[in-house]
């Protein structure tokens, strides 16, 4: 075997550890086949639900109830969701607060995670026990709706953001991720004459992309999918975000949203067709977010979890 025939075929190889031995066919197989059933797991319901939301009404009827197989297709329940009413109101509120709750969230967080990350800040070991405490006890519901009622922030947008506004957690990563950093950058910014907040804009934030991207991806999320204090602190329904529609729709077994509900009780819409539709509106942002923000997990994670 020649020189170069050896060197291509390394190259080619996988990396492995030489101690480790490679799998047999059975082994594949028996790995193939576990993936594929975890992909048919996942994927599988996510097919049922987006048919269904396509599927005409006659088809659901003559099915029974959810559609496997599709038997043709129509827009007819998200044109009707999105022309206005309950479901496009929800869906603005639910993006308005996930914008500005992103936003505001990171903002604190990433200011949080940098002053304790500076050994030399002001008591910034007294106030990391103290923040890392309220991960292990916490005032519990009825003190905590009490205090977003004393400050007036029942049947507001503010109180779907504030009292969620801040993750411990993600500031303990984020803090871990700015500690990993070289001094000598921060450092030699200083000696240079910059201030704490050009540092931070200008060095911490551009070398921290990954994990700023995972942190707001979690907050986003989270935001996006929260629906617990809009049932708390909202009694207003056209103040609801998507969610709440949802599990109107699901739980309680509502017929329609304001406003479909004549299309359902003429037999236009399927009330099914319509709960399928909203399942597929409120999946929609994290779909097409996720993908974009995958390639940053691994570094953004495991970096500022290890680090520090």
């Amino acid at each position: 075997m020649s020189l170069n025939t050896t060197l291509i075929r390394s190259l080619k190889a996988p990396a492995r550890p030489v101690w480790e031995e490679p799998p047999s066919k059975a082994g594949l197989i028996a790995k193939s086949g576990f993936l594929a059933l975890c992909c048919l797991g996942v994927l599988g319901p996510l097919w049922i639900v987006i048919v269904t939301s396509l599927s005409p009404k006659p088809v659901i009827d003559r099915v029974g109830g959810l559609v496997v197989i599709p038997q043709g297709i129509t827009f007819v329940n998200y044109t009707e969701l999105l022309s206005g009413g309950q479901v496009s109101r929800a869906i603005m509120v639910s993006v308005g607060v996930t914008l500005f709750g992103t936003l505001f969230s990171m903002t604190v967080s990433v200011l949080a995670a940098y002053g304790l990350s500076r050994p030399g800040s002001l008591g910034h070991r007294f106030f990391l026990m103290v923040m890392m405490a309220t991960m292990f006890f916490g005032a519990g519901l009825i003190p905590t709706y009490l205090l977003v009622q004393s400050l007036g922030l029942t049947d507001t947008y503010l109180s779907l953001i504030l009292p969620s506004a801040v993750s411990v957690f993600n500031i303990l990563v984020l803090r871990a991720f700015f500690m990993g950093i070289s001094p000598e950058l921060t450092e030699s910014a200083r000696i240079d004459g910059a201030s704490d907040l050009r540092i931070l804009l200008t060095i911490i934030m551009p070398l921290s992309r990954a994990v700023l991207a995972v942190i707001s991806l979690f907050y986003a999320v989270g935001y996006w999918s929260a629906w617990f204090n809009a049932s708390i602190y909202l009694t207003d329904q056209q103040m609801m975000p998507l969610q709440n529609v949802l599990i109107q729709l699901v739980q309680k077994n509502t017929e329609a949203p304001t406003g479909l509900s004549y299309a359902v009780r003429t037999g236009q819409l399927s009330s099914l067709g319509l709960q399928m539709a909203v399942m597929v509106l409120a999946l929609i942002p994290v779909a097409v977010a996720s993908p974009f923000v995958q390639r940053h997990f691994k570094k953004g994670m495991l970096t500022g979890a290890i680090k520090g």
